[in-house]
């Protein structure tokens, strides 16, 4: 065989390889818009409008039909009634009073990534710099501030060390203020230099400035409290991921790893000034970051147990670790409360 034919016969090898992952591309999106196509109808009501006026819970729906991964909202006063949806699609979002974040993917042969300002008709309004698989998106109390977390390498939070994050914080109109992973980050009095650092998992305090979050390196995690202003974050205390600070600005829920399992985490609170840690009574393995319901009650997501289905639900636990474990929105993801 000449090199010429060599290479035509690679060539057609090429071609029908790229037109095998055509198909099953194809196939594979009309399989899950068959699936979702012929699932019960979520019960839907409200004007956007007039839910948006009101103390709500926002959420991205997992009930599977045609409004899978749409962003929806209830009144706090209903949060398992019908909901009102948006006309986003995202992976990850959350809101304020005036405005939102989505995280959305745009699913084909090669998936891409966009993250947005939605405005408060859910039009959207800026983008935001993002690189990598979204992963956690945060805004500040008053909607000023943006902050996403991407994974540029790796795809997992299970072993420190062995991903790499990026986390930047912007103001609503698209100006990044940073990357915090270039800030300066103390750990006991000792300044970590390590190329393995990463930081993940903003929640911001209530001056626009002060923000709390997750620090690795060296396969250990830390609760770090950040300034924006000087770009430092400093060490609070060990083994704290993906912080959610309560509305009164004392505790943070969190997840932690302990002596669990890799990829397993147990919620918790940590009281910023007693520094006293409490386990929730939820003992299933948490990998979100938590939102707080009131100051008494936690709000995560976690994976419909026992099925196969894509489906999540959202779940409420005290926060001073009695009671237990109930759902709070069925079919849902990703909440935010909005007061």
């Amino acid at each position: 065989m000449t090199v010429r034919q060599r290479i035509s016969v690679l060539a057609a090898i090429l071609v029908l390889a790229a037109l095998g992952s055509v198909a099953y591309v194809w196939n594979v999106h009309k399989d899950q818009a068959k699936t979702l196509s012929s699932a019960p109808a979520v019960a839907t009501g409200g004007d956007l409008a007039a839910v948006g006026k009101q103390p709500r819970l926002v959420f991205r729906s997992t009930a599977l039909g045609s409004e899978y991964g749409k962003v929806a909202m209830v009144p706090l006063s209903a949060p398992g009634g019908p909901r009102t949806f948006t006309p986003m699609s995202c992976e990850r979002v959350y809101a304020s009073a005036a405005d939102a974040i989505c995280l959305s993917a745009d699913r084909g042969l090669v998936t891409t990534y966009k993250s947005q300002i939605v405005d408060s008709a859910w039009s959207p309004a800026h983008d935001l710099p993002l690189t990598g698989l979204p992963s956690r998106a945060r805004l500040s109390p008053d909607g000023s501030l943006a902050a996403t977390t991407t994974f540029v390498f790796g795809d997992s939070y299970a072993n420190p060390g062995k991903f790499s994050t990026r986390t930047v914080v912007s103001r609503k109109d698209g100006v990044t203020i940073g990357d915090i992973e270039k800030f300066k980050l103390t750990v006991d009095g000792k300044v970590i230099t390590a190329a393995d650092k990463n930081l993940w998992g903003v929640t911001f305090a209530d001056n626009d400035n002060t923000f709390y979050a997750t620090a690795a390196s060296g396969g250990k995690t830390w609760l770090v409290k950040g300034s924006l202003s000087a770009k430092t974050v400093t060490s609070i205390r060990g083994d704290v991921e993906c912080p959610s600070l309560s509305p009164d600005g004392t505790r943070v829920a969190f997840k932690k790893h302990g002596d669990l399992p890799a990829g397993k985490w147990r919620l918790a609170v940590y009281d910023l000034t007693t520094g006293k840690e409490t386990l929730l009574a939820e003992t299933h393995s948490v990998d979100d970051q938590a939102e707080w319901l009131d100051n008494d009650t936690v709000l995560y997501g976690l994976p419909r147990q026992g099925t196969s289905t894509a489906s999540s639900d959202i779940w409420q636990v005290p926060a001073d670790g009695s009671g237990k474990p109930t759902v709070l929105v069925a079919d849902a993801w990703s909440p935010t409360v909005v007061r």
